[in-house]
């Protein structure tokens, strides 16, 4: 039976699961890349371990990403050495590539993480309309405070109308606290320009 389910699925095996092994790396990167990936990482609730296996996975994206490398002239901006978990799989894969197309793990590595700005980018501008939302959201909450009073005043609280508004307002509250810890959330993407 063992056997069976062994050759039904040729996907699965001892190494292949290995190699999803995480492991530990340390690359030295610019601030801005670092920050860059832990900002992403925050806002999408997604491990930055996820993420760097995604970015590494393409060939064809680390092809485009060794073309830019190639005629990457570094900046003198400060670099920082930093530890990142990721698979087996992908240190590997990384290191292979550094080596085919003789370029700076690091550099691979930099270039890899800054395909995240566009998203980073997408993400800021859903923060600031957040922001706005929110304002408008807190204009809105202040009359409905007095509207409830209104009510309350008109038909008590005994009223099941009342009742109802008030658990609907209750709701709102609710959904408006969501949307204030989603901004908090997101403020580490506010310096990235």
């Amino acid at each position: 039976m063992m056997n069976e389910s062994k050759s039904k699925n040729p996907d699965i095996s001892l190494d292949s699961l290995k190699g999803m092994q995480s492991v530990r790396a340390t690359f030295t990167l610019p601030k801005h890349t670092i920050n860059l990936l832990s900002a992403i990482a925050n806002q999408l609730g997604v491990k930055q371990k996820s993420i760097f296996d995604h970015l590494v996975e393409n060939r064809r994206i680390l092809d485009q990403i060794a073309d830019k490398a190639r005629k990457y002239q570094p900046k003198q901006k400060p670099r920082k050495q930093k530890t990142f978990v990721l698979s087996k799989n992908s240190l590997t894969r990384l290191d292979t590539f550094a080596k085919e197309h003789k370029l700076p793990r690091d550099v691979l590595v930099e270039f890899s993480i800054k395909q995240l700005h566009p998203l980073i980018v997408q993400e800021k501008e859903k923060h600031e309309k957040r922001k706005t939302l929110l304002q408008e959201m807190e204009k809105f909450n202040e009359s409905g405070t007095q509207f409830m009073k209104k009510a309350r005043y008109l038909v008590g609280e005994e009223d099941s109308i009342y009742q109802k508004l008030e658990y609907v307002f209750a709701l709102y509250d609710k959904n408006m606290d969501e949307l204030k810890n989603r901004i908090e959330k997101g403020k580490c993407m506010e310096d990235f320009h």
